[in-house]
């Protein structure tokens, strides 16, 4: 895994780590760069255009909201939404779908039948379909935001572990560590498990991404964080009455969706391709 890091060559990959990076620490810096306070209203002052736009106000270079709120501080603090859904999500429904499919491959029989039975069924069940029956019963929320993108992200990280898992086990080394008497539990943590840790990692950049396009989705659909925390796609949803006539107010969240989500996926190319042995070696 680390030698696959060091590798790590791809110029695609490179610019995604840097817009990734830019992302992130606009999102931890959110306090010092926001230059007023996301929440706070002032009527008087809404709807405002962009500093370069005739009609703008000093001290909203991004103009404001209908409720005159700074866009530019809803826009920072709108990236700790999307990057922590995407964290959440990745971490939990990573973890999940691990266990389970090195478990599936490892054990086969039942546990593998088990398994599958249930990938296959998260990967026919449509997302939507999910996401509202988690609302409908538990109501709209954060919490409930990050459970439907974990009940419907867990199953790729299940299957590529499960292929990875079954292809590990019969190597020597694993052979040689059951024939010593090692636990199963050792065994998987010591040989089985950093063998697919390189796989694991690229489809987490890929559903990380994912997890971003489907919060915005949610979001802009009320289903997702409540309307007073600023996010991207609550933004774009607040924003679609002025389409026609406030481009600006639709432009810039839609367009910071687009380059996280971009950044985000040349990180995966370029750990894909810094962990392929076919890709390096040329």
């Amino acid at each position: 895994m680390l030698a696959g890091l060091r590798g790590f060559r791809s110029r695609s990959g490179r610019v995604g780590l840097v817009i990734f990076l830019a992302v992130l620490v606009t999102a931890l810096a959110a306090p010092v760069l926001a230059p007023h306070d996301p929440y706070k209203q002032a009527v008087a002052r809404r709807l405002k255009p962009p500093a370069w736009m005739e009609g703008s106000l000093e001290g909203n270079p991004l103009g404001t909201d209908q409720l005159g709120r700074d866009n530019l501080s809803r826009l920072i603090y709108g990236a700790r939404i999307s990057l922590l859904v995407g964290a959440a999500t990745v971490v939990l429904a990573g973890a999940l779908g691990t266990v389970l499919g090195v478990a599936a491959g490892y054990y086969g029989g039942r546990v593998d039948y088990v398994v599958s039975t249930f990938i296959n069924a998260a990967w026919s069940f449509p997302f939507i379909l999910l996401a509202l029956i988690i609302v409908a019963v538990l109501g709209a929320g954060l919490q409930n935001l990050i459970l439907a993108l974990v009940a419907t992200s867990w199953a790729s990280f299940a299957r590529i572990a499960r292929g990875e898992a079954m292809a590990v086990k019969n190597r020597e080394y694993v052979a040689a560590a059951e024939a010593l008497g090692q636990r199963t539990w050792r065994t998987l943590a010591r040989h089985v498990l950093p063998n697919v840790a390189s796989s694991l990692l690229v489809i987490a950049s890929i559903e990380f991404g994912r997890a971003i396009l489907r919060e915005s989705f949610l979001s802009f659909l009320g289903l997702g964080v409540p309307p007073s925390i600023p996010s991207w796609g609550g933004m774009l949803s607040e924003a679609r009455p002025y389409i026609f006539t406030m481009w600006w107010m639709v432009f810039m969240p839609g367009v910071l969706i687009f380059l996280t989500t971009l950044g985000v996926n040349l990180l995966g190319d370029g750990l894909r391709d810094a962990f392929d042995p076919r890709v390096r070696g040329s």
